[in-house]
């Protein structure tokens, strides 16, 4: 199964990342986002990548070209022009096809730019965005359910403390509490190649038009993920993202 990953906004929110390279290159833990999100798929067996690249997506290519040369000790014979990777082969491989999907182009543009790599059932999501999701129940409750699309639903805590009064006076004070009746989009979705039926074109925003229509007929299942997920949307983001996996808690890490 195919794993497109969209990775070709800007991150405006991240601008003091972004301005020097793409958001799915941001570290944490000094590996990028991106690969933190591919390592998840890896733990359930999936390998075949499309990355949907846009702003500043040579540095994307770039980045994977020289994979080995990050990653594994390697030996160069100039005279030769030889390059090899020394000691035991590269764990945890993969295969990636990095498409061009355009600086500008939204989210659903970016789907519909890679559709003839989409002729049976594939997973979807962003590039920004780390989770401790079990793929393999994802999938099964996606084929159980026999929809166009699953998306993941997460119930993330609020960014404030809230308070509870009695009288005006506090009684009780949370930290970013959970909003148990208010799901919102995780990403990690499941989907059939018949939604690209819904996307127009490049101006399309796979959140808007598409996800609604395909609401509206009751083709789109909500999987529910209770456990951790977390976006990387701005600096205080990334530095909560990096505390967790230099403290060794991160939820979403397994043995790489």
């Amino acid at each position: 199964m195919k794993v497109v990953i969209l990775a070709g906004g800007v991150g405006s929110r991240l601008s003091e990342e972004t301005t020097s390279k793409p958001k799915p290159l941001v570290e944490i833990g000094g590996m990028p986002i991106i690969w933190h999100i591919i390592m998840i798929y890896i733990k359930f067996g999936l390998n075949d990548f499309i990355i949907c690249c846009g702003y500043k997506g040579y540095m994307i290519k770039e980045y994977f070209t020289n994979y080995f040369m990050r990653s594994s000790d390697v030996g160069i014979n100039v005279e030769k022009n030889d390059i090899k990777v020394l000691g035991d082969k590269i764990q945890n491989n993969f295969k990636i096809k990095f498409v061009d999907t355009g600086k500008n182009t939204a989210t659903g543009g970016r789907i519909k730019k890679v559709s003839k790599y989409l002729n049976d059932t594939f997973c979807l999501t962003y590039g920004d965005g780390v989770a401790n999701i079990n793929i393999d129940k994802l999938i099964k409750f996606h084929k159980k359910n026999k929809k166009l699309a699953t998306m993941t639903v997460v119930n993330p805590p609020t960014r404030f403390g809230s308070v509870e009064l009695k009288n005006q006076i506090v009684t009780k004070f949370n930290e970013k509490p959970i909003v148990t009746n208010s799901w919102i989009n995780g990403g990690f979705f499941v989907l059939e190649p018949d939604i690209l039926k819904y996307i127009k074109g490049n101006d399309t925003m796979w959140e808007q038009e598409p996800l609604k229509k395909l609401s509206k007929q009751k083709k789109v299942m909500a999987f529910k993920l209770k456990d951790f997920w977390h976006p990387m949307d701005t600096l205080r983001d990334k530095r909560y993202l990096n505390d967790l996996w230099n403290s060794g808690k991160a939820p979403w890490k397994f043995e790489y």
